[in-house]
């Protein structure tokens, strides 16, 4: 599995950025997709992970902001961030574990910068 970030940028605090993450061969057999950050000094972080049923999960500091979601058809993921705030600037990497045979296999995109500006 491929995977292929964007949509990061430049916004002011309060604004709205989606973030991109293609898929390839395809995301059918992806079990679970998910956001994760890494802002200047600080470990990674979790943003969101949706599961191949659609089921989500979301940093308590992205709650309610943020949504996460997925087009099978379109074998993407994507980030919808809302509202946001200079303490979400990082750089977004999307994630995909892939369960074959018995075996976890964790695939990393490139990532994109997402800068907030207050």
């Amino acid at each position: 599995v491929q995977l292929q970030a964007s949509g990061g940028g430049l916004v002011q605090a309060g604004g709205s950025l989606r973030l991109s993450c293609a898929a390839s061969p395809n995301i059918f057999s992806i079990n679970v997709m998910g956001w994760y950050r890494r802002a200047p000094g600080k470990q990674r972080e979790l943003v969101a992970t949706i599961t191949v049923s659609g089921s989500t999960n979301y940093a308590d500091s992205v709650k309610g902001r943020f949504t996460i979601s997925r087009d099978n058809a379109k074998n993407t993921m994507y980030l919808e961030m809302n509202s946001l705030k200079p303490e979400d600037t990082a750089v977004y990497y999307c994630n995909a574990k892939q369960t074959s045979r018995g075996v976890l296999y964790n695939y990393w995109g490139q990532g994109t910068q997402v800068t907030v500006s207050s």
